[in-house]
């Protein structure tokens, strides 16, 4: 997605994208705390595609979403992060398409003044992303591919944030 120009002048990264190609940490980060001197704690979070899951070796990763959908209900969930927490920004990049284990697929980043907010912020956004976001994957197994929904069910995540409500997965 293309950088909006602020106010102040300075270039400015939307709070999600939703994309194929992967991303830089460094530059994420970067872009979040610019001209930001209030920014005194950066947590971030990189996600990455296993070679395993439920016990099954996994040789691709596809991942699908509702384009317009999933943007914004991570839009709504970084709202919610900001009501939540003393945070000044956050920044959701998920990847989409075919994966190779090792490559990066998500990354949560969060400022604030103060570590412990940036910490739960992410923390709680990364719960959102996997209890509730509209995302679905097919792995290509030695048994096939096989599509599993990219939500997993976290009843003590979705307690702990009271975000949605419990499913049967």
């Amino acid at each position: 997605m293309p950088a909006v120009q602020c106010h102040n002048g300075a270039m400015k990264l939307p709070r999600v994208a939703i994309q194929g190609a992967d991303f830089d940490l460094s530059a994420e980060v970067a872009s979040l705390r610019a001209a930001d001197p209030r920014v005194g704690a950066v947590c971030s979070f990189i996600g990455t595609v296993r070679d395993r899951n439920d016990g099954c070796s996994v040789a691709t990763l596809e991942l699908e979403h509702y384009p317009g959908m999933t943007e914004k209900s991570i839009e709504a969930m970084i709202d919610e992060a900001q009501r939540r927490f003393a945070i000044f920004a956050a920044r959701v990049v998920h990847r989409v398409g075919v994966l190779q284990p090792l490559d990066q697929i998500v990354l949560v980043a969060v400022t604030s003044a103060h570590r412990g907010e940036s910490f739960r912020a992410c923390e709680f956004l990364m719960d959102y992303l996997k209890t509730q976001a509209p995302f679905w994957k097919k792995e290509q197994t030695p048994q096939g591919a096989r599509w599993v929904d990219a939500r997993v069910s976290d009843d003590a995540a979705m307690q702990r944030w009271e975000i949605g409500a419990p499913r049967n997965n």
